[in-house]
């Protein structure tokens, strides 16, 4: 699949010592791998409806293999709740040189307060970003197997994220998001040493409020989504390339193996 630099052109994570098969499963770090860089957002339900925003994303298509770079909604709070498009991977206002901006797609809970780039940003530019699953790999042998994870109670559900805005010299905007995670819970430990912090819905209001909070308050808010109430299955192996963004990456695997066509894909 490429190096790291061909699949996110400037995209990265935390580590700069990677592995090559790391990077084909969506991960570049050796000894602190985050989520998996890939997400989906199927529009079960009105976003408008689900995040009471006065915007339905009129003409929006479910997105099913979401990666670095993309444009997605994003909620966010200024005067009100207001549901906006936003590129995933951070560029700080304060950035000079947009070509050198590492744009890093997640920020670890736990150190969220000590970095630069996301500390003024737990004051008033937290956000909501929607999805109905995310992926990761799991080792099986000389193997990496993607899985689907998803909430059955929660159709769509909340990443808490930060964001922000950066111009260029005559004004034009940027506006990109990262994604927050933290530990893992029971379910994602058997495959993973970090998962994105998901939102319980009664803490969606709280998170995107611009109401101060405290190191009690960030470890209670961005604590692991509990195991029980979540579900994974493994994918089609077409996950692993950004370009493929149809309805078949998120099949159960053994409803689509009498596919030519993705056990060739599975066995490559």
């Amino acid at each position: 699949m490429g190096d790291i630099t061909s699949l996110y052109p400037g995209y990265v994570i935390f580590s700069d010592s990677l592995r090559q098969d790391d990077i084909q499963a969506g991960r570049t770090s050796e000894t602190d791998s985050v989520m998996c860089g890939r997400y989906s957002l199927v529009f079960i339900d009105d976003l408008g409806n689900r995040f009471r925003v006065f915007n339905p994303m009129i003409g929006s298509r479910s997105r099913f293999n979401i990666a670095p770079g993309n444009e997605m909604p994003v909620i966010i709070h200024e005067e009100k709740n207001e549901l906006v498009m936003m590129k995933w991977g951070l560029v700080p206002r304060w950035t000079q040189d947009i070509t050198a901006a590492k744009r890093p797609i997640n920020a670890r809970a736990e150190t969220l307060s000590e970095k630069p780039s996301f500390a003024g940003l737990l004051k008033n530019q937290r956000c909501l970003v929607p999805a109905s699953g995310f992926f990761e790999w799991k080792n099986e042998g000389k193997k990496k197997v993607p899985f689907l994870i998803h909430l059955p109670e929660i159709p769509i559900f909340a990443f808490a994220g930060l964001y922000d805005q950066w111009a260029d010299p005559k004004g034009n905007l940027l506006r990109t998001y990262t994604i927050i995670t933290t530990k893992p819970n029971e379910l994602i430990a058997k495959i993973h040493n970090r998962m994105p912090s998901i939102l319980m819905p009664e803490a969606e209001d709280r998170w995107l409020s611009t109401t101060p909070l405290s190191a009690g308050d960030l470890k209670e808010i961005l604590a692991p989504f509990p195991a029980g109430r979540m579900s994974m299955y493994p994918v089609s192996s077409r996950v692993n390339t950004p370009d493929v963004d149809d309805e078949r990456v998120i099949r159960p695997l053994n409803t689509i193996s009498s596919s030519p066509e993705l056990n060739e894909d599975n066995n490559a």
